[in-house]
């Protein structure tokens, strides 16, 4: 029931989807096309919408879809509730989109997430991070999320290495303190361990954080997993270093994945572990991103887990609706994502779905990898996907 796609992106980057006499052919208005993202505020992340970009005018370039051009709006959501409803309303309602793909935002879905129910359009966020994101009929995001990402970080932690005292340092935005919560239980529930400390009251942005360095280090605790943003992280690792808590191991999310992150750690502690929601793009020689990677460098958009979301959700997206029979509109979206097969491709660990359910979060699997002190790089720690467990 799978439909393998490890060269989906070739075949539809590089050569395009038109098709002479193909259906569409006989209407030239395009596919109109939107995104929700965090394009400026304290936590901006623009690569998602610039890599699904770079996808659609490859395939403009080459034809379209059917000989339809796809017309893709970018709106930025500031990081504000009210801009981001209004950039959603200006898309869905004004614009008349056809669908919304690779997102990336705090909190878009949260914001957004009914009024796509009622407009009864389907959404493929690039990057999913709040809650409602992966707890909604309308919206299936082409990443892990933060929440998988922190069971899979705690397993490998606890399984892989062995760590025994395991404690939590959470930073919580809006409503997300449930979602990591059940992301804790679900390691408890797999491996039948518990954190010896957890503090769900870490600040973002905070100027020291001392403070809670001491507490964790008070706790016994031989690990710490974190949700930080790359900042915080580095402030964190900065007063643990001060503390002269040096042999702690830093169990962290995608959220850390960076080039520059490694180059500003100085002291790695005993090692910062991550599970990768995909394939590594700091393994160039890879043939699972190849194709990613030359697109990015092509249109010289920065080569991050961002960019990878974004890339994947506007290759699932062009590969759904070239099979389309007929017009490509909102409903004819809608019926393909309900009824798709799930789409392999070698920059995730499981197959990318979307489907009738009222809850979606296909992608469940990260690859391990690790910074230690003194490298400024990161390595692979696994040679196969840590997938999660059913």
């Amino acid at each position: 029931m799978k439909v393998t796609a490890v060269a989906a992106a070739s075949i539809i980057v590089l050569s395009g989807c038109g098709q002479s006499g193909a259906p569409g052919d006989g209407d030239a208005s395009p596919i109109v096309v939107g995104s929700v993202n965090a394009l400026s505020g304290a936590a901006a992340f623009p690569e998602a919408s610039q890599a699904a970009k770079a996808v659609f005018d490859e395939v403009n370039a080459n034809g379209g879809v059917n000989g339809r051009q796809i017309d893709y709006k970018i709106l930025d959501d500031k990081g504000d509730p009210a801009a981001a409803a209004a950039a959603a309303r200006e898309i869905v309602g004004s614009d008349n989109a056809v669908a919304m793909v690779g997102s990336a935002s705090l909190l878009e879905c949260e914001i957004n997430g009914q009024y796509y129910e009622q407009q009864k359009i389907r959404s493929i966020p690039g990057v999913g991070v709040d809650p409602v994101c992966f707890n909604n009929p309308n919206i299936s995001p082409a990443n892990t999320g933060p929440y998988v990402d922190m069971t899979l970080s705690l397993i490998y932690g606890s399984e892989v290495l062995g760590l025994k005292n395991i404690c939590g340092m959470l930073e919580i935005a809006g409503s997300t303190l449930p979602a990591y919560q059940a992301a804790i239980d679900k390691w408890t529930e797999v491996t039948g361990k518990k954190l010896i400390y957890l503090d769900d009251a870490v600040p973002y942005g905070a100027s020291d954080y001392t403070p809670y360095i001491v507490a964790a280090k008070g706790a016994g605790c031989e690990a710490v997993t974190v949700n930080p943003v790359e900042p915080d992280s580095i402030g964190q690792l900065k007063a643990a270093q001060a503390q002269g808590w040096n042999d702690v191991t830093w169990l962290l999310l995608t959220s850390v994945y960076s080039e520059n992150y490694a180059s500003a750690i100085s002291d790695a502690g005993a090692g910062i572990y991550v599970p990768a929601e995909f394939y590594p793009f700091t393994d160039a020689a890879s043939s699972q991103t190849k194709d990613w990677r030359m697109l990015m460098e092509k249109n010289g958009i920065p080569l991050t887990a961002f960019s990878q979301g974004g890339y994947l959700a506007a290759t699932y997206f062009v590969e759904i609706v070239s099979g389309i029979e007929g017009d490509v509109t909102r409903e004819s979206v809608a019926k393909a994502l309900l009824e798709m097969t799930p789409i392999e491709n070698p920059m995730v660990g499981t197959p990318y779905m979307f489907g009738p359910g009222d809850a979606h979060n296909s992608n469940t699997a990260g690859w391990p990898i690790k910074l230690t002190s003194g490298t400024n790089k990161w390595e692979l720690a696994g040679d196969d996907w840590l997938p999660l467990p059913e």
